[in-house]
């Protein structure tokens, strides 16, 4: 079984220069907790919602916003993304992806094609969600 068959798509992308201020407007207005960054297309690195909420003031949703608040979001991606994520080819197999989320503590692995452009994105929620097929294909088991 290959990840394409488990992982979510289409998958969000933002650009290096987008503005902090962006990533918390996608976070607010989709369910996802994920957004992949590209720089030419290429996957470049991951924002997290918890990455983004580290990175800000408990005041930003108050009306009393300070100076420093409001140079947080015109902050660029580039200066919060995580870089270099665990990603894996499209053509990878499960196997691998579980073997991955089983020895790293990481929320999403980016899923790529042969030119490293995103095409898909595993959580541990798709790997729940798929649980059935997953265990049918490891364990010869059909229902």
């Amino acid at each position: 079984m290959h990840v394409s068959e488990v992982m979510t798509k289409p998958v969000v992308t933002i650009g290096l220069d987008e503005s902090v201020r962006d990533i918390k407007e996608v976070f607010e207005n989709t369910r996802i907790r994920h957004i992949l960054v590209v720089d030419e297309g290429r996957l470049f690195g991951v924002v997290s919602e918890r990455d983004l909420l580290k990175s800000m003031s408990p005041c930003l949703e108050d009306h009393l916003y300070t100076t420093r608040d409001l140079a947080l979001l015109n902050q660029r991606v580039h200066q919060i993304v995580i870089r270099n994520p665990f990603s894996l080819n499209v053509n990878a197999g499960v196997h691998e992806l579980i073997n991955i989320f089983k020895n790293k503590r990481i929320g999403c692995i980016p899923i790529v094609d042969d030119n490293a452009v995103p095409v898909g994105i595993v959580t541990r929620s798709d790997i729940f969600r798929n649980f059935d097929k997953i265990c049918a294909v490891y364990f010869d088991r059909e229902d």
